[in-house]
């Protein structure tokens, strides 16, 4: 039976198991088979011709995609937030290619990408979807973008992502599985388990051949959390939803589109409303703090801040500085929220905040 045919036959299956206590095992023995076919699936589709694709350089501090359905205002909210000169025209598929632009918002140089609108069957290559959606696997985050007049295109699009690996706003689970030649499967839980048994657990972990192993499981996981694990290929990053075109609207409709998708935050590229507000949440979603540097016996150089991520150490500063500051570090000096007092010697292990002021010495 052709792979197609067998992973319809296997979903239907699935869709008629009622989930319970009893069913669980089963469950989860049938999502395992699914999420291994469609992986072998993928990789004899990506053997073919798939095109051209879409080479893109990452610059900056970080990199984000807006995402959405064509014609939603993604080359006029890219113009919005960072001034580049992207097509704009009231007829779908304007955007051709990925246009980069440059937002500059607390010290931080952000990429955003415009890319070509997607349609329900991305994931599968309608519209080149592949190509496109393949772009946000290399990404920092994910801008949604929905056009307040057709806010059921979010379910469309978490699908399309999700579909292409990508999981959006949850962290990876903390399930460890080391492998061995021989000495069969030993399973440690150091948690209570809710969703799963250890018997199904072990059966997920049989259908994908995982026999002789360590496995440490840390967290209270879902079969598709786990099959996540396993297939070892998902990508994990923060997203935002947005809600554009609200110039248009009434603020009742734009209070029940908003309840209705749950999104972040409403906005205008057209006419730059909540503009602002959006480059600060993209900022504070990205979890970039600012760090100032300084040299003994000289002032802080406050006006160009290193971007790091928060819980950032020294020696990440040490690193974005120069990789010789690691092999010459002797301490550092701290000022600031993560200081408890003015130049607080410290080593490199140590956790800095939004503002500090680091004065690195080396040997």
């Amino acid at each position: 039976m052709a792979q197609p045919e067998r992973i319809r036959e296997l979903e239907e299956e699935l869709q008629g198991t009622k989930y319970n206590k009893r069913t669980q095992k089963a469950v989860g023995v049938l999502k395992a088979k699914i999420a291994q076919l469609r992986e072998k699936q993928e990789r004899r589709g990506s053997g073919k011709g798939a095109g051209s694709g879409y080479a893109v350089s990452k610059s900056g501090d970080a990199t984000v995609v807006l995402l959405g359905f064509p014609s939603v205002g993604k080359s006029t909210l890219l113009n919005a937030l960072t001034g580049a000169q992207s097509a704009v025209g009231a007829y779908a598929f304007t955007t051709l290619t990925v246009i980069p632009g440059l937002l500059e918002h607390r010290g931080a140089k952000i990429q955003i990408l415009d890319v070509p609108g997607v349609l329900q069957g991305a994931a599968a290559g309608t519209g080149r979807g592949k190509e496109v959606l393949a772009v946000i696997r290399n990404a920092d985050l994910v801008l949604l973008l929905l056009d307040v007049f057709h806010p059921g295109h979010l379910p469309v699009l978490l699908k399309e992502v999700h579909d292409t690996n990508i999981r959006i706003n949850v962290r990876k689970p903390d399930v460890n599985v080391v492998r061995k030649e021989r000495g069969g499967l030993d399973l440690g839980v150091t948690v209570k388990l809710t969703q799963l048994e250890r018997e199904t657990i072990e059966a997920i972990l049989r259908e994908f051949r995982v026999v002789n192993a360590q496995v440490v499981v840390r967290e209270d996981v879902t079969a598709d959390e786990l099959i996540d694990v396993l297939e070892g290929n998902r990508v994990y990053l923060p997203a935002i939803v947005a809600v554009d075109k609200i110039d248009l609207v009434s603020k009742r409709k734009l209070l029940e589109v908003m309840r209705a998708t749950k999104a972040d935050i409403a906005v205008s590229g057209e006419t730059k409303e909540n503009i602002e507000a959006l480059k600060e949440l993209i900022f504070q979603k990205l979890r970039f703090i600012r760090i100032y540097t300084k040299e003994a016996r000289k002032d802080a150089d406050m006006d160009v801040p290193l971007i790091i991520r928060s819980g950032a150490t020294v020696e990440q500063v040490c690193m974005k500085l120069h990789k010789d500051f690691v092999k010459k570090f002797r301490f550092a000096r701290v000022w600031g929220k993560s200081a408890k007092f003015a130049g607080q010697k410290f080593g490199m292990e140590h956790a800095l905040k939004d503002g500090d002021v680091v004065e690195v010495h080396v040997r």
